[in-house]
């Protein structure tokens, strides 16, 4: 096995998972993830992305697949909800969060729902969690019930007020940090009266 393929498995043993350009960075060949793709040691998990064959697999795996094929999106609504466990939501499409004069990312797997924001309610409260197959950027737990009632007419108000409900009754969030940051937000009047109301 050659220095690039060598190169490109120690890669992968860290990473679990990556793109032709990631291993372009530290020296290796294209031909060489072709060759170890051949030899059944990485799998074409989608187009242009590949992960180390009979890896472990995370339950954020499609999390961090989407990560990693848009490198400025962040996880947000109901697969952010999802990621930090609050509430019932199981969503069949990943929830990402791209600046409002971004590019549509080119994701064929898995599906997404892309959502637009722009200024402060792109930036505001991203976090990025370091997983075995990459990284999972995603708004905080504040951000994310903030957001919900933000989106409340595409995601409903139900699922809203049980984000809130639930997050407040774990501890993962408090009405101070909520109330900080829907006003930096600009969604202080929405969720007043719920916030009153689990006060």
């Amino acid at each position: 096995m050659g220095n690039g393929q060598e190169k490109a498995l120690d890669y992968f043993r860290r990473h679990r998972m990556a793109r032709p350009r990631d291993l372009r960075a530290i020296g290796v060949h294209p031909e060489d993830l072709r060759r170890l793709h051949r030899k059944g040691l990485l799998v074409r998990v989608s187009r242009g992305l590949y992960e180390l064959a009979g890896a472990e697999p995370d339950p954020n795996q499609s999390l961090i697949e989407v990560c990693t094929q848009a490198p400025t999106g962040v996880i947000c609504l109901l697969s952010a909800l999802r990621f930090h466990e609050i509430g019932t939501q199981l969503p069949h499409e990943v929830w990402l969060a791209i600046p409002a004069k971004g590019a549509r990312p080119r994701i064929k797997s898995p599906p997404v729902r892309i959502i637009y924001l722009s200024g402060r309610m792109y930036r505001e409260g991203v976090e990025e969690h370091g997983r075995p197959g990459g990284k999972v950027r995603v708004f905080g737990i504040a951000k994310t019930v903030v957001d919900c009632f933000r989106f409340r007419n595409r995601i409903g108000i139900d699922v809203a007020v049980e984000a809130l409900r639930d997050a407040l009754r774990t501890r993962k969030t408090t009405v101070a940090q909520l109330d900080e940051v829907a006003g930096t937000c600009r969604s202080r009047t929405v969720m007043r009266p719920y916030l009153e109301a689990m006060m």
